[in-house]
């Protein structure tokens, strides 16, 4: 009878020594951070590659109680996204967030390019997404026929800001949060604005990177805004250097030549009236609020300063204009500018 009693009592102290360590596997920490790491589980990551990805990024001392929690939690597939290890975190709260899925937010900036195919590269960079994923649904049926896109409309999509959106987001999630975004941007105020002063939302924002290609000065924004719609209102040529540029492609002009000016583009301005067919830029919400807010002025003409300071000199007079216009040539010759 004593020895089955000091059997029983064996066993219940080896089942309670068993309990102790097994809360210690799952409630210690054995991670040493001093602040909050980060991992991204792709979708090709298996359980292995996923412990290799911890363990390197939170410098853990030991991955026997990660293990030990995940087969309580028949943890056996990897969620994609982006989690974060906090500094002290057990691996009962760690294994159940990887698990669960519970990743976080990570933030997406939509910059203003020159292209789509720029900005589409730039925006692939911080997603698990392609950029042909991206471009793919970009081209599908949905944005180019329910959306009403074209693919000169197509950079009207984009508001450059900054977004929270998950890691693993799909390409199509992605457009429509976009689309959305770019709803709630047009606004009844704005679309107010573009109705009043005559143009629609696309067109706004056409003038906006015509604006914004010829100036990253945000003073002047409104003015050269305004010099272009006096241009469009007296059915003048526009004459934008910068339409001239995005047509031939070549982005590394930096002196548009007279040939360059005849070259045969609905985007080039200096051969046909009107706006080109769509944006040149994908432009700054600045730029668009410049545009909506433009200064009524009576200049035709502008030209960059000969100080290369980013400004311009704006006048009515072409013969003035032709004096500015000499200034600034004189001005590249002298840096050796001929193209």
């Amino acid at each position: 009878m004593k020895k089955i009693v000091r059997i029983v009592g064996l066993l219940i102290m080896l089942c309670a020594l068993g309990a102790v360590y097994a809360g210690y596997l799952l409630f210690s920490s054995p991670y040493q951070l001093s602040e909050t790491s980060f991992i991204y589980v792709d979708a090709d990551d298996s359980m292995d590659s996923l412990m290799a990805k911890v363990q390197d990024a939170a410098h853990a001392k030991s991955m026997d109680g990660f293990q030990f929690m995940s087969t309580l939690k028949r943890f056996k597939t990897p969620r994609t996204g982006k989690y974060a290890i906090e500094p002290g975190v057990s691996n009962y709260d760690l294994v159940r967030s990887l698990a669960n899925g519970h990743q976080i937010p990570v933030k997406l900036v939509v910059p203003n390019v020159r292209t789509v195919d720029n900005l589409v590269e730039r925006i692939a960079e911080s997603l698990m997404i392609s950029a042909d994923d991206i471009h793919a649904v970009l081209h599908s049926d949905e944005v180019m026929g329910d959306m009403g896109y074209t693919e000169a409309s197509l950079p009207c999509l984009f508001i450059p800001n900054t977004y929270e959106v998950y890691w693993n987001i799909s390409a199509k999630q992605l457009i429509n949060r976009l689309q959305r975004e770019k709803e709630a941007f047009w606004n009844k105020e704005r679309l107010a604005k573009a109705e009043s002063i005559g143009f629609t939302p696309e067109e706004v924002t056409t003038i906006a990177s015509i604006v914004e290609s010829e100036t990253s000065y945000g003073p002047e924004k409104a003015t050269i805004a305004g010099l272009y719609i006096h241009r469009l209102e007296i059915g003048m040529l526009l004459q934008s250097d910068p339409t001239v540029i995005f047509a031939i492609g070549d982005f590394g002009i930096r002196r548009v030549s007279l040939e360059q000016t005849r070259y045969d583009s609905p985007y080039n301005t200096y051969v046909y009236k009107g706006l080109p067919p769509g944006p040149i830029r994908i432009p700054t919400v600045a730029g668009i609020d410049a545009v909506l807010n433009y200064d009524h002025n009576s200049y035709l003409y502008m030209c960059a300063k000969e100080d290369f300071s980013g400004s311009h000199n704006f006048t009515s007079s072409y013969a003035e204009h032709l004096q500015n216009a000499r200034r600034y040539q004189q001005a590249l010759n002298a840096r050796g500018i001929k193209k």
